[in-house]
């Protein structure tokens, strides 16, 4: 491969895989997808940059096929209400009226293979980050305590179901209940509210377990699961203890720092 497109939302994955695609001398196309990412950050990677709003599938495509791309990669997550605004091209309102829900798996998928059919293939989003994607360990100084082993239990139990229902991948649980689900709003909103609902009822023990999981049959081409600092700074401000992600699954961005920040607060993160 000498070429890669990349379609970046927001945060630091898309960043990632623009550098290492780089240092391997692979040629960067990116699209950023606007109001998610900025083409600034991508100036020193990237060979060329373009910023489209959500719906422009058609302009996508000719800038991937004018710059002969064949091989391309989504990465960074783009805010699910954002379906809710979308003004799409002729292309795109085509595949929109050909599908039977608006998840975004449905959405996701139709639009991979519009790609396709053009010569276009998506990659692996872990392309070039398999060393941020932990195995079945303990990867902080903590490790949790029976109870909370109980809790994460339960909570994998919960977010496996909303996984197959394409709902969330994040539950979390408090003194064997279940505190909150993952919707729309992604998983750091998800631990805060947790931590707002349990700080207005206090009970034997606070201490919030935050699991989350990768979709069964789970499309490694977009959404796999990823978590950050930004995890575990909601973390921090919900008092949530511990963390409990899908081993071989998931993408910790910035590993080491992950795990420094999480045991400078006494946060337990193991992969399951």
């Amino acid at each position: 491969m000498n070429k890669l497109g990349l379609i970046a939302g927001e945060g630091k994955f898309p960043i990632l895989i623009a550098k290492e695609a780089a240092s391997k001398g692979i040629e960067v196309f990116v699209i950023c997808a606007k109001g998610n990412s900025k083409e600034e950050d991508f100036n020193s990677y990237a060979v060329k940059i373009i910023t489209l709003k959500l719906g422009q599938l058609g302009k996508a495509l000719k800038f991937f096929k004018e710059n002969s791309v064949s091989k391309a990669v989504m990465a960074g997550r783009v805010e699910h209400f954002n379906i809710f605004n979308l003004i799409p091209d002729l292309r795109t309102a085509k595949v929109l009226a050909s599908l039977r829900d608006m998840r975004a798996k449905s959405i996701l998928e139709a639009a991979i293979n519009e790609f396709k059919k053009e010569g276009i293939e998506f990659a692996s989003s872990a392309l070039f980050l398999e060393k941020f994607i932990p195995q079945k360990s303990v990867l902080t100084k903590r490790k949790p305590t029976e109870e909370e082993e109980k809790n994460i239990e339960l909570g994998l139990k919960i977010s496996k179901t909303l996984a197959s229902l394409d709902v969330g991948l994040t539950s979390v649980i408090c003194d064997k209940a279940v505190v909150a689900v993952e919707g729309m709003e992604g998983t750091d909103n998800c631990i805060l509210r947790a931590g707002q609902i349990v700080a207005k009822n206090p009970g034997k023990n606070n201490s919030l377990v935050v699991v989350k999981v990768a979709r069964p049959k789970q499309d490694d081409r977009y959404d796999l699961p990823i978590i950050g600092k930004g995890t575990i700074k909601s973390m921090i401000e919900a008092r949530a203890k511990v963390l409990a992600i899908e081993a071989d699954k998931t993408i910790v961005l910035d590993l080491e720092e992950v795990c420094k920040l999480a045991d400078k607060n006494g946060i337990c993160i193991v992969a399951i």
